[in-house]
């Protein structure tokens, strides 16, 4: 998901491999990125959604409404605390054993969690019992997306021409509106086809049986690709190879957090406009939740356009250009969050449409704003980390947050939420352009 910005020296495009081996399209890396992000982002929906329809009744019977909800949502942002260790992990794996060992055991890990989940009794069985595996379980997927970086977006990002480099960039992100699509329109025909009853005795568990199965599909597809001798060359030859997390903290730390930061305004809108407006609405009960996953799944649809269009738009505006506009239109959509959300219905599907228009636009470009800045030999533990850390930071407490705060002080809290991450892109962007002068 991490590409290079305007400002990136050039760099030689595919046309100039060497003669050693065959050279490596930039259509072929896109399919091995649109297949590889696909997968972990219908992962990331499956739980997300489950989280607001399913966990609170199946593991928090014994809470409130709102308690359950909140508690859910904490155990969702486990993930996304994990994901730097499993960077780390993994990237220690790859060093030792390579990139098919680190990326099978990543996969099959996921694999495996998100199969224990679809199993799992809830409370009523296990009592207790039932929130800890699932909290091991959370955290044990959030490990198992830090190890499954392949590397093949900076090598996209490498090997694609310069006047084109825009357009390829939101390849990779094209993956978060596919999945939320699929997870969306998979949990709409259970919640219709089956009773309540049925739904949250059994029925919820399919969607995390298809992300298995998914997965499996994934690997195979993205092994076939990244362990040729054409991808593991190209690799190489751009420095695409692991590095210690201690040494990159060390000596590229500053670029890492610039990076995450500058994608911040993105990533915060992310949650609030696919999480949070379905716990909302159920929690107050102001719309059917059929209706939600429908509009929602529009909005999905409206997102994969928006994300193509960033990539022209950035192509003659430029990236950092489209990244700091967007994060402006946020900030103003954000101002709206109150008058909408607590509206009637038609009022919160506006938000949640022109939420996912703006996520698309925004989205498409947020990643690698800043990752020129590292040298070629960190470029590949750098975008992992990045990427990483724009989730932690911008991602992983903002249903839990905006919930909480939403519901015990008003939904001005959404838009402070949201702000706040506006200012840190600015602020990012403006540090990230002066180092650059200097």
């Amino acid at each position: 998901m991490i590409t290079t910005n305007d400002s990136a020296t050039a760099v030689p495009s595919y046309s100039s491999a060497p003669e050693a081996h065959q050279a490596v399209a930039p259509n072929e890396i896109a399919v091995g990125v649109v297949i590889g992000r696909t997968s972990e982002y219908f992962d990331f929906f499956v739980y997300g959604i489950a989280s607001v329809l399913v966990f609170p009744s199946v593991f928090f019977p014994f809470a409130g409404r709102l308690e359950g909800l909140l508690y859910a949502f904490t155990i969702f942002s486990f993930a996304f605390i994990a994901r730097p260790f499993g960077t780390a992990l993994f990237m220690t794996i790859q060093r030792h054993w390579g990139r098919s060992v680190k990326l099978t055991a990543a996969l099959f890990l996921l694999g495996t969690a998100t199969a224990g989940i679809a199993f799992l009794p809830g409370h009523a069985v296990l009592g207790g019992y039932a929130i800890l595996v699932l909290s091991l379980l959370r955290i044990l997927q959030g490990l198992a997306l830090g190890g499954s970086w392949d590397g093949l977006p900076s090598l996209l990002a490498l090997n694609t021409p310069k006047n084109r480099r825009s357009r390829f960039a939101m390849i990779g992100q094209l993956g978060a509106p596919i999945g939320f699509l699929v997870a969306s329109v998979l949990f709409l025909f259970l919640y219709m086809s089956l009773s309540t009853e049925d739904f949250l005795g059994w029925g919820w568990r399919y969607p995390f049986f298809v992300a298995f199965a998914i997965n499996v599909v994934a690997l195979f597809a993205r092994l076939r690709l990244v362990l040729t001798h054409e991808y593991t060359a190209a690799l190489e030859e751009s420095d695409l190879e692991p590095l210690s997390t201690r040494k990159m903290l060390q000596e590229q730390g500053y670029n890492i957090f610039i990076g995450a930061f500058a994608a911040l305004a993105s990533y915060a809108l992310f949650h609030l406009v696919t999480i949070f407006p379905l716990s909302w609405i159920v929690l107050n009960g102001s719309q059917n939740v059929p209706d939600v996953l429908i509009v929602q799944a529009i909005g999905a649809i409206l997102a994969i356009f928006g994300t193509i269009a960033s990539g022209w738009i950035a192509e003659r505006i430029g990236k950092r250009n489209t990244v700091g506009s967007l994060a402006v239109l946020i900030g103003i959509f954000s101002l709206f969050t109150p008058l909408l959300m607590d509206g009637n219905a038609v009022q919160q599907d506006i938000f949640i449409l022109v939420g996912f228009v703006l996520l698309g636009l925004s989205y498409g470009q947020a990643s690698g704003t800043v990752t020129a800045n590292f040298q070629r030999r960190f470029r590949y533990t750098g975008a992992a980390l990045t990427s990483d850390f724009a989730w932690l930071f911008g991602a992983a407490f903002a249903p839990l947050v905006a919930l909480g705060l939403s519901a015990k002080f008003g939904l001005a809290y959404v838009s402070v939420y949201l702000l706040s991450g506006v200012v840190c892109t600015l602020l990012a962007l403006r540090i990230n352009k002066s180092l650059e002068a200097s």
